[in-house]
């Protein structure tokens, strides 16, 4: 079974929030202002967080486990498109056909892929299957909460109960894993203003290896896989951690106490 771990890092459409809000002649900071100050109204003040409409993705990490190989990278050249790191998500899904895991991906991360993947006319044939090509699909596909070809671990561990839903930083910091490493979601926009795209891209990659660890966890406590399983995966990510010469593999090591 092919798994597919995925994480995606947004900053706000600026040019599109001119374009819906009939914004003309302003600036890009006037423009993601009225932005902010439209969604307050809209939540009566209780949030100015973009809409999932208006929310660009810059990065989409991933952890894939297929065969005997771990590895986890993010999709595209930091230069790369918005279209072409969407496109590159999907092509892997049409390729491997893995079971996606993702920590709030339905409520957040799969519905941001799917109107930004319309806006810039990127094809997802195998994962819009609903059994139309593929005749297992029909009861099991990307597309349903319940299927299991897709699994939002946020979602599942909470029973589909929004008031149990817990951040993936403190459940990967409970269960021993490193959890957020000095930055948050929060930061990616200051990030992007300051061109460090490198930077996202790399802590895009910590939370999609702190989320396959709480995956294994997962795994582990519905019996999915026993301790001998679970302690190879483990000293596999080690191992791929390890062996990388990237500073932030060393920090997550560090954090997670492995030296």
């Amino acid at each position: 079974m092919n798994i597919l771990v995925f994480d995606i890092e947004t900053i706000p459409d600026i040019e599109g929030g001119k374009k819906v809000l009939g914004l003309s002649g302003v600036t890009d900071s006037e423009a993601f202002l009225s932005m902010s100050r439209r969604r307050r109204q809209e939540t009566n003040g209780a949030s100015d967080f973009i809409r999932h409409h208006l929310q660009k993705v810059v990065a989409i990490s991933v952890a894939m486990r297929v065969n005997q190989e771990f590895r986890v990278w993010s999709l595209g050249e930091e230069e790369s498109s918005e279209s072409e790191l969407i496109q590159r998500f999907f092509e892997g899904i049409d390729k491997y056909t893995p079971v996606l895991v993702s920590w709030n991906g339905n409520g957040f991360d799969l519905p941001v892929i799917h109107y930004r993947a319309m806006i810039n006319s990127v094809v997802a044939r195998a994962y819009w299957d609903d059994g139309i090509d593929k005749k297992e699909f029909r009861y099991d596909n990307y597309l349903s909460r319940f299927h299991k070809r897709h699994l939002d671990l946020m979602d599942s561990i909470a029973g589909y109960q929004s008031r149990a839903y817990a951040s993936l930083d403190q459940i990967a910091t409970l269960m021993g894993f490193p959890g957020k490493l000095g930055i948050s979601g929060a930061d990616v926009w200051s990030k992007y203003l300051d061109g460090d795209i490198s930077g996202i891209r790399n802590y895009c990659e910590t939370d999609v290896l702190n989320t396959w660890l709480v995956y294994l966890r997962f795994e582990y406590m519905r019996g999915r896989i026993d301790a001998v399983a679970l302690d190879r995966e483990i000293k596999m990510t080690k191992s791929f951690l390890e062996n990388s010469e990237k500073s932030h593999y060393r920090q997550f090591l560090n954090a997670w106490g492995v030296t």
